[in-house]
């Protein structure tokens, strides 16, 4: 059967670019480091041997978004990677078999169970969940590494979770916190300027706010302007710049350190509700009610954008870390 006109088309000029080479007249392994400074979206819209290097395992991997997703109504947990350039969900290969993680329980109707994971060292890692019996589920971290495609375990956790850091896979005790109020929910602790800070409780309501300082290995109150205006998931973008999504009223906020303060940077209805954030070379990303979110605060004015998700699945957590390479 002959192909189509424009197929032929593509395909005859999909040859003639490979003949070329990545960049007429240089050799290929020079052409690669001059265009490794190119923006990846530009690469992969431009030409298609270009767009095959972005892919290729010499090609320096762009950023992706991993995301933890779950089924309405369903316990279960999917591991997924969306790919930003060609805008496509694919599937990470299946975590070894622990006890199911659940995501919610029969006893706990208006609620889903905690699932603590974070993103480190261009890994993927879950630190805590439940089983169906709510007992914790993992007495190990599982560990995703992007570019072999492979789930490991890290080091034996402590049955105590108190704060520690993992060197050479060996769990560090460091200072306790003070009391056992910021033990009571699964709160994040956000990398800021060489401290720690986390708050006791989630969400829009009163809290108590501490500040861990990683070189003196001590703890601190909250400055009162910072614990104020922390009504909803923070992040740190690249431990410089703080921000905030008030999630009441669907505001994202920059905190400005000189003068204790959040200043606002736009109002969004997808926003309200958010239960997470991300901070990433000048992009944020937020988990809602709405789905997953992607904000440019880079942008001036900056403009916020929705990530389509797989059918019949919503968004539980995001990270972001270098893409998988391509299953051949």
């Amino acid at each position: 059967m002959p192909m189509p006109m424009d197929s032929t088309k593509r395909q005859k000029e999909e040859e003639e670019e490979e003949e070329e080479g990545l960049i007429p007249g240089l050799p290929d392994h020079i052409a690669q480091l001059s265009l490794a400074s190119l923006p990846p979206k530009l690469l992969f819209t431009l030409s298609h041997s270009w767009r095959r290097l972005l892919y290729s395992p010499t090609f320096p991997p762009f950023n992706c978004l991993y995301a933890l997703l779950a089924p309405p109504h369903s316990p279960s947990l999917h591991f997924h990677a969306y790919d930003p350039l060609s805008a496509t969900w694919q599937a990470l290969p299946p975590p070894p078999p622990e006890p199911p993680l659940l995501l919610r329980h029969p006893a706990f109707l208006s609620r889903s169970l905690a699932v603590q994971s974070i993103s480190l060292g261009g890994r993927l890692l879950l630190l805590a969940a439940t089983t169906h019996n709510l007992t914790p589920a993992l007495p190990r971290p599982l560990v995703f590494h992007p570019p072999s495609r492979s789930w490991s375990h890290g080091p034996p956790l402590s049955p105590r979770r108190c704060l520690a850091h993992a060197a050479a896979w060996e769990w560090q005790p460091k200072a306790q916190l003070r009391d056992a109020r910021f033990s009571r929910e699964a709160v994040d602790a956000v990398g800021w300027r060489g401290t720690l800070c986390m708050v006791n409780v989630k969400g829009d309501a009163a809290k108590e706010g501490v500040v861990y300082d990683v070189a003196g290995d001590f703890w601190k109150d909250m400055p009162e302007g910072m614990l104020n205006g922390w009504r909803g998931p923070v992040a740190a973008m690249e431990e410089r710049l703080m921000f905030v999504v008030d999630e009441a009223k669907g505001a994202l906020r920059k905190y400005i350190p000189q003068q204790d303060a959040w200043e606002d940077i736009l109002h969004n209805h997808r926003l309200k509700g958010a239960q997470q954030l991300v901070a990433h070379q000048g992009k944020l990303c937020v988990v809602s009610p709405s789905g997953i979110s992607v904000v440019d605060v880079a942008a001036a004015p900056p403009r916020i954008f929705p990530v389509k998700l797989p059918e019949g699945l919503e968004p539980v957590a995001v990270h972001v870390l270098p893409r998988m390479p391509l299953l051949h």
